[in-house]
């Protein structure tokens, strides 16, 4: 079972939409989900964890035809880390925290061949005067998502009180990051990399928003900061074959 966790072959996808939501804490607050031999990726003291909402179609094992795959809703809880490989290279991605998706056969298949942590959710989805309200609920009725943005008025601003200056400082927490890292123990993580064509964000305005995750007691009641939201459309996404890493090695040899 350990074999298949490892996501043992690449698997290939198109996005029809990506919604990504950064939210900022004091660096921390976020040091409970982060494992030893990860980094918090930090700015002026603050830490960031992205909820990414991706409408993804046709996903398959890379090379088989488009028909064969699968189409679903998906929610990520991400915390932005970096970890050293065993040459001491630095690689920038993002810790896994848990996985939502509307559909239960991906709940199955994706917990058996990744540690992505999928729950069932069920969403609905109803616009008005172009603000769209997105509401995920889990199966013993918790609300583990309530949002509402406006994705179709163009906007250059930042949400209020962002610890960013400008979109271009924003950026770097907008993602999407080209790994995703999951602790395996004793300074092991599996990491997946991620590759897409194409990747041209935009801001969209956020007008307001609950994630139950920041409801659990880890985060000691501590109101997290609306730091960027972006939307991007239409990308073909591949993740490749997961490669185990032990973070130790550097270390060991550094010494």
């Amino acid at each position: 079972m350990k074999f298949l966790k490892c996501h043992p072959f690449p698997v290939a996808a198109r996005f029809d939409r990506v919604l990504a939501f950064s939210f900022a804490f004091p660096e921390e607050t976020l040091r409970p989900f982060v494992d030893d031999g990860l980094r918090i990726d930090s700015f002026q003291g603050l830490g960031f964890i992205t909820v990414a909402l991706v409408w993804t179609r046709q996903l398959r094992p890379a090379g088989l035809p488009h028909f064969m795959g699968r189409d679903f809703f998906l929610a990520g809880y991400r915390v932005f880390t970096s970890l050293r490989d065993e040459s001491g290279r630095k690689l920038r991605g993002l810790k896994i925290i848990g996985s939502e998706t509307d559909k239960r056969g991906m709940v199955f298949w994706g917990n058996l061949m990744t540690e992505y942590k999928y729950e069932h959710v069920g969403v609905q989805s109803t616009t008005a005067d172009q603000v769209t309200r997105l509401l995920t609920t889990k199966d013993d009725g918790k609300v583990s998502l309530d949002i509402r943005y406006d994705a179709e008025t163009p906007t250059t601003s930042l949400p209020d009180g962002s610890p960013f200056a400008d979109w271009r400082e924003a950026r770097r927490f907008a993602g999407p990051m080209p790994f995703t890292f999951s602790p395996w123990g004793n300074g092991l993580f599996l990491v997946i990399q991620g590759t897409r064509a194409s990747w041209e964000p935009r801001p969209i305005r956020v007008i307001d928003w609950r994630v139950g995750l920041f409801d659990n007691p880890v985060f000691g009641g501590i109101k997290p900061i609306l730091a960027n939201a972006f939307a991007v459309e239409n990308i073909e996404y591949r993740w490749e074959r997961g490669k185990v890493i032990d973070t130790t090695k550097h270390e060991r040899e550094a010494k």
